[in-house]
């Protein structure tokens, strides 16, 4: 089962970063808070690449599927992770259409693959 979408890019690591906020914005999917992973790490005494998780969540997206199954607020908001390996820069979505594999019993329709579709796009566009 193929649980992500990734692809990598050779721009700089602020930059994508960056472009995930706003190419998500211009998709009506508003940045609740970006994770600096590598910060938090770093408070601790331990020392990893630039390693950041972005969340973003579309309010009408969300509030169909808080409605379908309440439950699903487990898995939100979406989660674009990114992080540095090797002089590149790795973009990488957890696929939304596992919360309709994950809970059968919801009726989501396609609501799941929905939000994916719009996602994977956020993804191309950065890292093209």
């Amino acid at each position: 089962m193929t649980i992500d979408y990734t692809k990598t890019t050779e721009k700089p690591f602020a930059d994508v970063l960056q472009a995930v906020q706003d190419a998500a914005m211009a998709r009506n999917f508003r940045t609740l808070h970006v994770h600096d992973v590598q910060a938090t790490i770093a408070e601790k005494g331990f020392e990893i690449d630039r390693y950041s998780i972005v969340e973003v969540c579309n309010a009408g997206f969300a509030y169909k599927a808080i409605t379908a199954h309440k439950p699903v607020g487990m898995m939100l908001p979406c989660r674009i992770l990114l992080y540095a390996d090797k002089g590149k820069t790795v973009v990488s979505l957890m696929l939304p259409s596992l919360i309709s594999d994950i809970m059968t019993g919801a009726d989501f329709g396609t609501l799941p693959a929905d939000v994916e579709k719009i996602l994977k796009h956020v993804v191309d566009e950065v890292t093209a």
